[in-house]
């Protein structure tokens, strides 16, 4: 690849914040500095990101975002699930999005072409679901949903409510598959991963607690992929989850063409192992690759070890549910 993942961290604890993926490690070199994401809800030229209250804004250098996705409760809106377990194999999520009377919100404000984003993982993190629910009336949302193993999972509502002076939220609960469970092995970490026949490579430059720039490249059969296809408005689509307590990070990419690279300006809040989630589309299928990257350490920085491609995260059987 062109690049490695190179990540400088400030020696610090593990700290519940927004976002997360396996940690970012530092690798052979940057690929460049932070550029203007698409929305205030996301990150910004100076590296700002959602937070717990969803709402963007331009960081120090030297601040790292609020958590996102920790509570189920923020800014007197509360994600309730209907439903709280579903069994191994197909099956149906219900919730809705209540205020702070209790009453199910039904007006929404539509970010990248949805009112409401949904993610489901696993507490391993070798599950990842992007979903997109259909909303009733009486606002009650529903989407078909597959988990394939039993365990504990999280969801993830990542909305604005089109209430006059609503900031973007994502909110966060617990799920359950029942059934005999043994946490899968986290994915190593790499620089590259495989999806379908593509190959995602990844490097830049983050350091927790400032902007950095991510760089992903995707190529098939040895050929850089020069036309991806919009995918919710953008070129790509990234999600990260912190291991241990599944903070929250959700970028949109930098201005750019349909590939071969797509770039993302992100804010690390912590050291830490995070897991990187890319979604992409290409002749008409969304896909996702997944990767594991460590940050921070006793000497300030690691670096994302070559191994096998962590892409491991299971997808919807059409790639995504809309």
């Amino acid at each position: 690849m062109n690049t490695g993942v190179k990540i400088t961290a400030y020696a610090a604890a593990l700290a519940a914040v927004f976002g997360a993926a396996y940690g970012v490690g530092s690798g052979v070199g940057p690929t460049g500095g932070p550029a203007k994401a698409e929305h205030a809800g996301h990150a910004t030229q100076a590296g700002a990101q959602r937070g717990g209250d969803g709402h963007g804004g331009h960081q120090e250098a030297t601040q790292a975002p609020a958590p996102g996705g920790l509570q189920v409760s923020d800014g007197g809106y509360t994600l309730s699930l209907d439903t709280r377990q579903v069994a191994p194999g197909p099956g149906e999520l219900r919730f809705s999005i209540k205020d702070r009377d209790g009453r199910k919100v039904t007006a929404y404000k539509t970010e990248h072409g949805k009112e409401l984003h949904l993610i489901v993982a696993s507490r391993d993190l070798t599950v990842y679901r992007h979903l997109h629910p259909v909303r009733a009336a009486d606002g009650t949302w529903s989407t078909p949903v597959d988990l394939p193993a039993a365990g504990g999972y999280k969801a993830f509502a990542d909305f604005t409510p089109a209430a006059d002076g609503a900031k973007g939220i994502t909110l966060g609960t617990d799920l359950s598959v029942p059934g005999p469970y043994e946490p899968a092995p986290m994915p190593p970490a790499a620089d590259t991963a495989q999806v379908e026949g593509y190959r995602v490579a990844l490097g830049g430059t983050l350091d927790p607690g400032k902007p950095g720039e991510l760089k992903l490249t995707v190529s098939k059969d040895g050929k850089p992929v020069t036309n991806l296809e919009p995918y919710l408005g953008a070129y790509g689509h990234l999600v990260a989850l912190r291991d241990g307590d599944l903070a929250y990070l959700h970028v949109h990419p930098n201005p750019g063409g349909p590939g071969p690279d797509v770039s993302f300006t992100a804010t690390p809040p912590s050291p830490g192992t995070y897991r990187l989630f890319l979604d992409f589309q290409h002749e008409g299928t969304v896909r996702t690759a997944a990767f594991t990257v460590h940050t921070g350490g006793p000497t300030g920085s690691t670096t994302a070890t070559p191994g096998p491609a962590a892409s491991t995260a299971a997808e919807e059987p059409s790639g995504h549910s809309h």
